[in-house]
């Protein structure tokens, strides 16, 4: 009993996005740029460890390579580790016409894109994964995506559960990582954010700091 050792940590991976089509300021990449300083200056809970803060293209099937060196890297990293604990990926996306937070329950197997991508893709009812099947299969997070909400929500956060991440780079990136995530015994979430001028960067650098909290405390 004494020679147990301590509890292994969550190790959170997150990801934000940089400018695109109609967003010349995105959000996610300035809450992920910043968001390891600010949990620092915060306290990091115990038990919470953030693996990396990454900021991947707006871009869909040629950005592909990347994303999952990406999503490689952490696995590789804690399976290396001293840390065999869980492992979650938190993706931020904006939605720019959002007047509050969304976590996102589930991803679909179909990219159409309303406007080309950062790297001029623009598929129309497309597979992601072809070999997934129809673009009407439907991946979902094995999170508590209902009770995350009302957590946030009893703090006082604007914010919702979705059940439709739309059909573009969002949607791409969410349905690859929840696939990846179910291949590799970890787990997933994309939270779509409103602007700042929505939702003030401060609020919204607080709602992620909390998020990263409440999953820690899942375990």
């Amino acid at each position: 009993m004494g020679s147990e050792g301590p509890t292994p940590g969550v190790t959170i991976h997150v990801t934000g996005f940089k400018r695109f089509h109609g967003v010349s300021e995105n959000p996610t990449e300035k809450i992920v740029t910043n968001l390891q300083s600010y949990m620092n200056k915060r306290g990091l809970p115990k038990g919470l460890i953030i693996g990396s803060c990454t900021i991947l293209e707006t871009a869909g099937h040629g950005a592909l390579v990347p994303l999952y060196q990406t999503l490689q890297s952490a696995v590789i990293t804690d399976s290396n580790g001293p840390n065999s604990g869980p492992v979650i990926w938190v993706h931020f996306g904006v939605n720019s016409g959002a007047t509050r937070f969304a976590l996102e329950h589930q991803a679909v197997n179909e990219a159409t894109f309303r406007c080309p991508d950062e790297m001029g893709w623009k598929p129309q009812r497309v597979p992601i994964v072809p070999t997934d099947g129809g673009i009407s299969r439907i991946r979902e997070s094995c999170l508590p995506v209902e009770h995350i909400t009302e957590s946030l929500l009893k703090m006082g956060y604007q914010v919702m559960r979705s059940e439709d991440a739309g059909r573009f780079v969002c949607n791409y990136v969410y349905y690859h990582s929840l696939r990846f995530a179910e291949q590799n015994g970890i787990k997933s979430l994309f939270v779509h954010v409103p602007l700042f001028l929505t939702i003030d960067e401060d609020t919204q650098m607080q709602f992620a700091a909390s998020l990263l909290e409440i999953l820690a405390s899942l375990y």
